[in-house]
């Protein structure tokens, strides 16, 4: 009896899975129009702590940028480094370049927030476009790309910040499968109008939105959510674009061990439940029914009840995230993920259900 009841439930988990994957097929296969490059005044943030290596290795690309008419502001936030004298020596090549240097205090140690609201205040156009100073654009058009999405309503433009691939790395291919999925959902739930997240490795909106917003107000008494609690906040199904085209995305270094990953992974779930309630319920069920999945099935096959039938619909699920999460795969140029998804897929659910328990037991209490 009770086994026959997990054979209802798990098949039920299998309809939701599947209801939720046609949900991603908006990203899978709908074709994305090409838009006409504008020329946009647009003001380009970054902002840094102690991230001098990386300023070094990668601020040139966004101030080399093709897009005729944008400034780059980055804000030193509170570094120790070298940070300030390496800008200092782009300042002297750059003229677009402008830079706000917060000194560290007794009282003050960094805080994203403030460095973000420092820079805005700063901007001079209503065209904001952010990034972080260990991402680089994959091409010389990623302003371009971005800022065409301001046409019309539109205030918000979601882009994908891809992580570099390392070689026969397995956490690698977790950390960029992760990504693919998170970007799947929030790019798939705009599409059908219920925006709830973004990521600051690439995002833009207006100045006039953020003043719209009340800056970052909201929500300053949390650590992390500078960027998806503003978009939860403020995107709706009118004023938000989604831009995925290989020039417009932008590529992070991944973090190389897997407690440093599952540490930040811990801190970015605690915005999660100050999202709207629809966005929660629908993101938790998802997980729910990922899991269940995974769960329900071992349990069956382990129990040699109806095995056939279990295996059916084992395939049914596969195949069918493998087809419409493979062409995700495809188009967010993450294609060598495809063939390890099953793997991926329950890998990952295994490291979420591990976080969500720590996160029960103890939360992060340093950004």
């Amino acid at each position: 009896m009770l086994l026959t009841a997990l054979l209802y439930v798990f098949i039920a988990v299998i309809i939701i899975q599947i209801c939720y994957y046609i949900i991603f097929a908006k990203l899978a296969f709908t074709k994305k129009k090409q838009l006409s490059k504008n020329n946009l005044e647009v003001s380009v943030i970054i902002c840094a702590r102690n991230e001098a290596q990386n300023l070094k290795s990668n601020l040139e690309s966004i101030l080399t940028q093709n897009h005729p008419f944008f400034e780059v502001i980055v804000v030193n936030d509170a570094s120790t480094d070298n940070s300030l004298s390496i800008l200092k020596s782009f300042k002297h090549k750059y003229e677009r370049l402008k830079i706000i240097d917060i000194k560290k205090s007794a009282v003050y140690h960094g805080n994203k927030k403030n460095a973000i609201t420092k820079g805005i205040e700063t901007t001079t156009f209503d065209n904001l476009l952010f990034t972080d100073a260990d991402c680089q654009p994959i091409s010389k058009d990623w302003i371009s790309e971005i800022s065409a999405h301001f046409i019309s309503e539109k205030q918000i433009v979601l882009g994908y910040g891809a992580y570099k691939k390392i070689k026969n790395s397995f956490l690698n291919k977790i950390i960029r499968f992760e990504t693919l999925m998170a970007a799947t959902q929030y790019f798939s739930y705009a599409s059908i109008g219920l925006p709830y997240m973004g990521v600051g490795r690439n995002l833009a909106y207006k100045k006039s939105l953020f003043i719209e917003a009340k800056g970052l107000d909201k929500h300053k008494h949390i650590l992390s959510g500078d960027d998806d609690l503003f978009v939860n906040q403020m995107a709706n199904k009118d004023n938000t674009a989604i831009c995925y085209t290989k020039p417009s995305m932008t590529l992070s270094q991944p973090k190389t061990t897997l407690n440093t990953w599952y540490q930040q992974k811990r801190r970015h779930l605690t915005t999660a439940g100050n999202y709207k309630p629809i966005h929660q319920f629908l993101l938790v069920l998802f997980f729910l029914s990922q899991f269940l999945f995974w769960f329900l099935a071992i349990i069956l096959i382990a129990f040699s009840f109806n095995w056939q039938l279990i295996m059916v619909f084992i395939i049914i699920r596969l195949l069918t995230q493998y087809i419409i999460l493979g062409n995700a795969a495809k188009k967010l140029n993450e294609k060598d993920l495809i063939l390890l998804m099953p793997a991926l897929d329950f890998t990952l659910v295994v490291v979420q259900f591990g976080i969500y328990i720590s996160n029960l037991i103890s939360k992060p209490k340093y950004w």
